[in-house]
């Protein structure tokens, strides 16, 4: 079906991408797999070219482009080419939100230019051994002393820590006994300031390039310049961007289901058993249109969420609808798709397995499909 969500700039920027990918990306991919992460140069490259810094203002250097659709098109354009690119996604639809929509001028002087040039990577540090989702029991805490807050704490599944030159820490600066959501501050800790320890990088299911580590973090001294926000009010601001973080996430599961789709195609018209191309089986025929239709779905809610994210109008109820149901459609498509590949289906050295493994996460981070099911039943009144 027809799209109508890009304009001709976008369209521009896609072949941008598209050219970058084939040849910085594509015909390195296979190293970087062996060695289980991109190299930090990528981010410097991207940023070099205008890909990484199009939300930041034109004063600082960026394209003062705030528009979330070239987001999207990077992601198409990364699984389209069948490769990822670390933890860049997060760094764009989840961190760099923060930083514009929170830092103050002095902040933006210090670390907008960096952001624009691809030379500040940053992260987002939520997650606790003991919390989960429960993000108002976190035990990091922040103490106030003199000009600095001294930070203690552990962190972990921490998307693009390795290579982070900016971690967005949630830390508790108080403690308020009736209400456990406040009290909880946003510290930005810098690569290089004492205590601060980047550990181990977690050996995952899949995204196996994708930087994940746990933190940790020993009496660090954070200016109080560093102080993201308002004091005691990380709650109210991570709420925010909890909608384009949801969205980011269907726009991957889309986006990697379509290539999946199209691999199985061009698999099963090539792949020939009892004399025969798989595709000329009707169970082929029928699997595979399922599956299109499927899609079609996906993308239609999809495109009208990323059409309400544009006009500031997307809820936090339709985000996880969209990220329900189009992370649900993923699972299911990418399992039959492996299917149809038979054993070569289970196979790494094909794409669809690696996709495969990859997509089991989707239905877990950035809120598990049953949070999302209880933020839908909630607007429901439920």
């Amino acid at each position: 079906m027809r799209r109508t969500l890009f304009t001709q700039d976008h369209e521009d920027f896609r072949l941008l991408v598209r050219d970058f990918l084939a040849r910085e990306v594509v015909p390195a991919y296979e190293q970087w797999r062996d060695a289980g992460l991109v190299p930090r140069e990528l981010f410097n490259a991207l940023g070099e070219l205008g890909i990484i810094g199009t939300a930041i203002p034109e004063e600082y250097g960026g394209g003062g482009q705030d528009d979330y659709r070239y987001n999207v098109v990077i992601q198409e354009e990364t699984a389209r080419a069948s490769v990822t690119l670390g933890g860049l996604r997060t760094h764009l639809d989840v961190v760099v939100p923060y930083f514009l929509g929170l830092a103050d001028d002095a902040q933006r002087a210090r670390w907008f230019p960096g952001l624009a040039r691809g030379e500040l990577y940053t992260a987002i540090a939520m997650t606790e051994p003991g919390t989960g989702s429960d993000l108002a029991g976190l035990k990091a805490t922040a103490v106030r002393d003199g000009d600095h807050f001294v930070l203690n704490g552990a962190k972990t599944f921490i998307t693009g820590g390795y290579h982070a030159d900016l971690v967005i820490v949630v830390a508790r600066t108080a403690t308020d006994p009736d209400n456990r959501r406040a009290g909880l501050s946003l510290l930005v800790v810098e690569k290089g300031m004492p205590g601060f320890t980047v550990g181990r990088k977690l050996d995952k299911l899949g995204l196996t390039i994708q930087d994940t580590v746990e933190l940790s973090f020993a009496d660090v001294p954070v200016p109080v310049a560093n102080l993201l926000g308002t004091e005691g009010a990380a709650f109210s601001h991570l709420g925010r961007n909890l909608a384009q973080e949801r969205l980011a996430i269907a726009v991957g599961a889309v986006a990697q289901s379509r290539a999946a789709i199209e691999m199985t195609i061009a698999y099963v018209r090539d792949r020939k058993v009892f004399g025969q191309p798989v595709a000329n089986f009707q169970n082929t025929k029928f699997e595979l249109a399922a599956m299109a239709t499927e899609l079609e779905a996906a993308q239609a809610l999809l495109d009208a969420a990323i059409t309400a994210r544009v006009a500031e109008e997307l809820s936090v109820a339709d985000a996880a609808k969209t990220k329900l149901f189009c992370t649900e459609m993923q699972g299911r498509v990418v399992d039959r798709c492996v299917q149809l590949h038979g054993g070569y289906g289970y196979i790494l050295e094909y794409p669809i397995a690696r996709l495969y493994a990859d997509a089991r996460v989707s239905r877990i981070y950035g809120g598990t499909s049953e949070v999302m099911k209880t933020i839908i039943s909630k607007s429901l009144g439920l």
